[in-house]
C-alpha cells in the first residue's frame, strides 16, 4: 500500500465505495464519475504505477485483473451485450490515479475510440 494513493486508500477501507467484485488479489468497484452505464473499475491489491509496470512486475496478476474485468462484466449483465476494457497510461490519456486499474464499461453502444 502507497500512503498517499487514492485507490489504495479505497482497498484499505479508509475511503467508502461500491464493491461489486473482490478476491485476493483484486478489488472492483464502481467509479464515481460513470462514462457509461456501467463502469467499473478493476484494480490490484497490490500497487502498481501502471498497466505496463504491473504486466513486467507480475504478468499473472496483470492476468487475474482481466479475469475480473470479465466477471465483473458477467455480474453486470454485459458480457453478452459487449463491453470494453480500458487502461490509462500518462498524460496524453488523461490518467489522474497513479495505480494501475482497468475500466470495464458497458451497458449501452459506447462510441468509438480516438479523435
Amino acid at each position: 500500500m502507497t500512503a498517499d494513493c487514492l485507490f489504495c486508500k479505497i482497498i484499505a477501507g479508509d475511503i467508502p465505495s461500491t464493491v461489486v467484485y473482490q478476491n485476493d488479489a483484486v478489488y472492483a468497484f464502481r467509479d464515481i464519475g460513470p462514462q457509461s452505464r456501467v463502469h467499473v473499475l478493476v484494480v490490484p491489491r497490490e500497487h502498481h504505477e501502471d498497466a505496463g509496470v504491473l504486466a513486467a512486475a507480475d504478468p499473472k496478476l496483470l492476468a487475474e485483473v482481466i479475469i475480473a474485468g470479465t466477471e465483473v462484466a458477467r455480474i453486470e449483465g454485459i458480457d453478452e451485450s459487449g463491453y470494453r476494457f480500458v487502461f490509462n497510461t500518462g498524460d496524453d490519456a488523461c490518467r489522474t490515479v497513479f495505480h494501475a486499474h482497468l475500466h470495464v464499461l458497458g451497458g449501452e453502444q459506447l462510441a468509438g475510440f480516438g479523435r
